[in-house]
């Protein structure tokens, strides 16, 4: 009865999910995705102390995916998500000091349980909500491919005050003035994300919204719940698919650095490589699920594992270098494209598998436990090549452990194609 009812929900709604879904993600993980090297020098850290980093965000996420999702089952979202970027944007604050790496350590830590236990499963079950029975491969598209358009003009925004605040050419300054640059870019992405959060808590409303958090839910968290997810084949079966496919998109993080170190671009070009990727995401997510709710999600998901699988391996070859800029090119779009299609259409499955609407929350927390502990490990793995091996022998490492990644996605997600199929 519920999910009848949330079919026709406004539109202002997940536009504000779509902000909200990526700005509280913006300073623990975009902002060095763009800025990759210029972080590093900036904090005076090594590629594996960066991975160290997330894995503190990653460890205390794991907790928090537990019991945050029963925790969205019980309250409305828009208490739960406005709360989460308010703190995230404090901890930017104190990012912006530029803090020692033990503190470094802690400040993740606190992300993990902000982004994650008060936000993560709240969002995912507001969008489900907002997509009704019939839409949630749309809903699910609007939100990833929005939060890339989001991620996109914050990268792009982060770039034009770096170069305002840089007063010669990049190659001559100093990390001193680098690092003065980059302090504003935290500084006001902070204050734009508290500003979201004040937004989502005043104006994040559904109809009907009184039958989203109520008496019968707060009974949910009892164990019964979890049994009951457990009976599923298909939770399994996206533990393993959203694991593979967070891995690839992890991964992403990394084009920026091979812009700047394997294709010869300097460190404003290769920001400008990453936020370009961003641009792809909405494309691609829309597009996706208006095709996913014409045919099925599962398969769009195969196609991005077998896309995600083949380039990983044109990389791991080392066949693309300063002399191929047309094939990092396309290569670039094909990654984004498999990566996108995964991600795009994680949780629009939870509809196909007949998930109820009532544990949504409880489901994924239950599957995000070991779906995204590649935030506790994919830094590291990452990091121990790129600081073992210089330049692209580092990289192509990397991509071939990808490689096996998503070729354990393939399966998996092939598996449950066929298993959603026949029933």
């Amino acid at each position: 009865m519920q999910q009848e009812k949330s079919k026709k929900q406004p539109l202002y709604v997940i536009i504000l999910l779509i902000l909200a879904a990526e700005a509280v993600f913006i300073l623990p993980f975009v902002l060095q995705r763009i800025f990759r090297t210029t972080f590093l020098e900036s904090f005076s850290i090594t590629d594996t102390q960066l991975g160290s980093c997330f894995a503190a965000y990653g460890t205390v996420a794991l907790v928090s995916y537990l019991f945050g999702g029963p925790l969205a089952d019980k309250f409305k979202p828009n208490i739960l998500m406005s709360v989460a970027l308010i703190l995230t944007g404090l901890g930017g604050f104190y990012l912006a000091t530029y803090p020692s790496l033990v503190n470094l350590h802690i400040l993740y830590g606190f992300w993990g349980f902000t982004t994650i236990f008060l936000f993560w499963a709240a969002m995912i079950k507001a969008t489900r909500i907002w997509g009704g029975s019939n839409k949630q491969g749309i809903a699910f598209g609007f939100l990833d491919g929005g939060r890339g358009l989001v991620a996109a003009l914050f990268g792009s925004i982060g770039v034009v005050i770096f170069s305002l605040f840089i007063t010669k050419d990049i190659e001559l300054t100093s990390i001193g003035e680098r690092r003065l640059a980059f302090k504003e870019v935290i500084f006001y992405t902070s204050i734009s994300v508290m500003c979201i959060g004040f937004i989502v808590f005043f104006f994040l409303k559904f109809k009907n919204d009184k039958d989203i958090a109520s008496e019968e839910l707060s009974k949910l968290l009892t164990l019964d719940n979890f049994k009951l997810v457990l009976k599923f084949r298909a939770v399994w079966l996206l533990m393993i698919i959203i694991l593979c496919a967070y891995y690839g998109y992890k991964m992403t993080d990394l084009f920026s650095k091979y812009a700047e170190q394997v294709m010869g671009y300097n460190k404003i070009e290769a920001a400008k490589v990453g936020t370009s990727l961003l641009y792809m995401r909405p494309v691609i997510g829309i597009v996706i699920g208006l095709l996913a709710d014409r045919t099925r999600a599962t398969l769009w998901i195969v196609i991005g594992f077998l896309l995600m699988t083949m380039t990983s391996l044109i990389f791991y070859l080392g066949i693309i270098d300063d002399s191929t800029t047309l094939l990092f090119i396309l290569s670039i779009g094909t990654m984004a494209l498999g990566v996108y299609s995964a991600r795009v259409l994680y949780f629009a499955t939870l509809e196909e598998a007949k998930i109820p609407l009532a544990v949504t929350g409880t489901a994924v927390g239950f599957i995000s436990i070991v779906g995204y502990t590649p935030d506790i490990f994919a830094g590291l793995v990452m990091g121990y090549f790129l600081d073992a091996n210089e330049g692209a022998l580092g990289l192509q490492h990397a991509f071939g452990v990808m490689g096996l990644f998503t070729f354990v996605g393939l399966i998996a997600s092939y598996m449950f194609y066929k298993h959603s199929k026949s029933n």
